[in-house]
């Protein structure tokens, strides 16, 4: 037998399948994060775009990313330059070996909801931390637009876009303070594939330098960017 919970959750993700029927913004987002309470982990491809409102410049990235709770992450971007970010409950790594530099910092530096990391991976309280605005469909997913309800200079507004079938995020677009956007495609999706614990710890290889900033508050760069 179904508990109450899981019905609830079902019910909410069906407002996705049913475009006729009119939904508040919020059942959207309650929607959303139910589909994300039983996701256990998931592996993707993506296609990162950065693009730089005062110069006009745009950057594109590839790279794979893997996911699992509560909040284990292996960012490995390919090209145009190679990086690899990790993040444990201890610490989170951010090597760039064409720099032969390995930053050290404290896991709080993505643990806020308007952290792009939080939003990609459906861990940012969308019904608690944001007001939630629905703008249809755009290529066959569900768009929102998010307006965190304290903005902070890493996230002004935010853009996702979701499967209605599912209800993951397979798009997400964030704006910062500076009107600079960071957005973030996923080419292929997987969940709750296996993940080795191994994929989830970093040694600096031999000879890189190692800047250990765990005691501090602000990164040496904007992380996943």
């Amino acid at each position: 037998m179904r508990t109450v919970r899981a019905i609830v959750a079902t019910m909410a993700l069906s407002l996705f399948i049913a475009p006729s029927v009119s939904v508040q913004a919020q059942d959207m987002a309650v929607a959303i994060q139910a589909r994300y309470e039983k996701l256990g982990s998931f592996a993707a491809d993506f296609e990162q775009t950065l693009t730089h409102k005062e110069s006009g410049s745009v950057e594109k990235r590839q790279g794979k990313l893997l996911f699992k709770k509560p909040l284990l992450i292996r960012w490995q971007t390919a090209s145009p330059r190679e990086e690899t970010l990790v993040v444990t409950g201890k610490e989170i790594w951010n090597y760039l070996p064409e720099e032969e530099v390995a930053y050290r910092y404290p896991p709080s530096l993505v643990q806020d909801s308007r952290s792009i990391i939080q939003v990609i991976t459906g861990q940012a309280a969308l019904n608690k931390d944001f007001e939630v605005k629905p703008e249809g469909k755009e290529g066959g997913l569900s768009k929102l637009r998010l307006f965190p309800k304290e903005p902070a200079p890493q996230m002004v507004e935010a853009v996702i876009w979701v499967e209605p079938e599912t209800g993951y995020i397979r798009r997400a677009n964030i704006l910062d303070f500076y009107g600079n956007g960071n957005e973030i495609l996923f080419t292929s999706f997987t969940p709750d594939v296996s993940i080795k614990a191994s994929e989830f710890t970093f040694a600096p290889p031999k000879g890189v330098e190692v800047e250990d900033r765990i005691e501090s508050k602000v990164p040496e760069k904007e992380l996943f960017q």
